[in-house]
């Protein structure tokens, strides 16, 4: 049974049970550091010590579980350079996706290209800017979305959001909680208007 569980864990269940009813099927983790990978690998490992299993690696990588189905998950460095060489993929997961490279995210993209695996992005949003938030946005119909603020997450009380947001900014509050994209101010315009300023309705004048 499980109980007040985050994000996290609710991914790692769903890494887990791909791994098990789907025989030989490879997981891809990776993140903007190599502890957030750490860290998810570990409640992985958590899930199938549950299932009966004693959690072990596969010999070849740092972070890795190894099922006996052949099933297997592992915990890929962030660097874009060292992330290249699997293929036919199940699954990829990138863990605090707001925080992790664009060129990360361009290097991972190709080991879902013969498997048409599952790609899963969470993350707290982190500006509007980089490729979660371009996907968020635009990334059109093929994409699932699922946001939860902490206001709807029953494990935090209303009298803890209300100190953070007395003692934070209102931008950095309704980023942190509320799961809101807000402007990071390291561009010169908001991007809401420069957004606005394009559009698809004009004629031309001859």
């Amino acid at each position: 049974m499980l109980a007040a569980v985050g994000q996290e864990h609710v991914t790692a269940l769903k890494t887990v049970h791909r791994m098990w009813f789907q025989a030989g099927s490879l997981v891809l983790v990776t993140g903007p550091s190599e502890r957030q990978t750490a860290e998810f690998v570990k409640k992985a490992r958590e899930f199938v010590a549950l299932l009966g299993v004693q959690p072990r690696g596969d010999g070849q990588n740092r972070r890795s579980i190894l099922l006996p189905n052949g099933s297997r998950m592992v915990g890929v460095p962030s660097g874009e350079a060292t992330v290249r060489g699997f293929s036919n993929v199940a699954m990829l997961v990138i863990d605090e996706a707001a925080r992790a490279s664009d060129d990360l995210y361009k290097a991972m993209r190709p080991v879902l290209a013969v498997s048409g695996g599952d790609l899963w992005l969470m993350s707290t949003p982190k500006g509007k800017r980089g490729f979660f938030w371009e996907e968020w946005t635009k990334g059109g119909p093929e994409w699932t979305r699922l946001s939860v603020p902490a206001t709807e997450c029953p494990r935090i009380s209303k009298e803890f959001l209300e100190e953070e947001r007395g003692k934070h900014t209102d931008d950095w509050f309704r980023q942190e909680y509320l799961c809101e994209f807000v402007q990071d101010w390291k561009g010169l315009f908001d991007m809401d208007l420069v957004d606005a300023a394009f559009t698809d309705d004009y004629e031309l004048f001859r």
